[in-house]
């Protein structure tokens, strides 16, 4: 296999949007980007407790400790506007939980004690026609509120933008499902199609039309989307009828974003993905990403079946970084090959876990960095990796 973004020593710096284009077009690079994907409450409490200074307190700013490379995004409103405001109603309070009915129609019990888990749904805000009113009236493309960029100044000054330039994609069949909730979608695309069919068209249309008063303007080097939408077994609803009524409205957009010359289109979806990347690429999305391995979402499987038609994010096994260093460096290792063929920027398959200590996390980003061609002098400069040493040139 023909290693086209091993690094190059001799070559010269290369600014971060140079090589994030470079990298995904399978072109030589000074050296990988370093991306990670964030991290759990649980984990940022354990890791305070360990070393991490406590002013680092959320995924932004630990990101940027650990020297991770910028990124930045054109602020675009693709969301409901305006949003559902208000404070929450409290329908029962109970010993160790409250039962909340939330502004958007929402109904939900947290927990009030002890360690804080996801909150138990009780009732969705969409269930029928008349739900879907009240949410379809916010999602109006020509809505006053959505023009609030000067896109055509912001087009200029990034135009000499050294950090590459990214766009939110959205989400066509992820957003519906919170609103309805998973068992309940899944049983609505065959009890009425139609009503899902007309929120992801909607949903598609207002994407559409943002991005287009965007792209006129502005030059991007990516597109980002999230669907959440596949567990262990799968996604939600079949392939082929993903493919029917998510496709269409996928594929005009991905086309408009290519036709803008945006050639690197994600979304971020967990679970085993498999069965739908082929729909994907079919509809111009690329980039797969965060790659959860575990579920069968294995970064050197897709390189290995789809070749350079697949770009990846992601891929490397979260829980392996709690093992011991050889651990760390196996799992590094496991995927050196698909790092070094280009077109991939790898981390952790999702947000890095409890049981991954402080001291092995500084552990895997400094052998990361030296699989991604990092110089010690680049190295030094991030303040939790300066006493860290490393032993990947040495292994064979």
């Amino acid at each position: 296999m023909q290693r086209r973004a091993s690094p190059e020593p001799q070559s010269p710096s290369l600014t971060h949007r140079e090589r994030f284009r470079r990298l995904m077009h399978f072109q030589s690079v000074d050296r990988i980007p370093h991306w990670e994907f964030g991290y759990l409450d649980a984990t940022r409490e354990r890791w305070h407790r360990e070393g991490l200074p406590e002013r680092y307190d959320d995924n932004e700013s630990i990101e940027r400790y650990f020297g991770t490379d910028p990124l930045m995004y054109l602020p675009i409103n693709i969301e409901l506007h305006p949003p559902f405001e208000g404070e929450a109603e409290v329908l029962e309070e109970k010993e160790h939980s409250r039962i909340e009915r939330l502004p958007d129609g929402m109904i939900w019990e947290i927990k009030t004690t002890g360690v804080q888990t996801i909150p138990h749904y009780i009732k969705f805000p969409i269930s029928n026609r008349d739900d879907w009113k009240r949410f379809k009236e916010r999602l109006d493309p020509e809505h006053p509120g959505r023009r609030q960029t000067d896109y055509k100044k912001l087009g200029q000054e990034l135009l000499r933008s050294e950090v590459p330039v990214g766009v939110n994609l959205g989400s066509f069949f992820g957003t519906p499902r919170c609103w309805i909730g998973f068992e309940n979608i899944a049983l609505m695309v065959y009890d009425d199609r139609e009503l899902v069919e007309e929120i992801v068209a909607t949903l598609a249309d207002l994407y559409y039309s943002q991005l287009e008063k965007a792209l006129q303007h502005v030059e991007v080097d990516l597109a980002a989307g999230w669907e959440d939408i596949c567990f262990r077994s799968g996604p939600i609803v079949s392939p082929a009828m993903f493919r029917e009524i998510v496709g269409p409205h996928l594929k005009r957009v991905c086309t408009l974003l290519r036709e803008h010359g945006c050639t690197v289109i994600w979304t971020d979806c967990d679970g085993d993905i498999t069965l739908l990347v082929p729909i994907w690429l079919e509809c111009g999305l690329n980039c797969m990403f965060p790659l959860e391995v575990h579920p069968g979402s294995d970064p050197v499987k897709f390189r290995r079946i789809y070749g350079h038609q697949v770009l990846l994010r992601g891929g490397l096994r979260k829980h392996a970084f709690a093992g011991t260093k050889r651990d760390i460096l196996n799992e590094l290792k496991r995927v050196e090959e698909v790092v070094h063929d280009g077109g991939y920027i790898p981390h952790g398959d999702h947000l890095i876990p409890q049981d991954v200590s402080y001291e092995n996390y500084r552990y895997y980003v400094r052998e990361k960095l030296s699989m991604l061609g990092w110089r010690d002098d680049e190295v030094a400069q991030i303040e939790p990796l300066r006493n860290v040493s490393s032993v990947w040139a040495g292994l064979a």
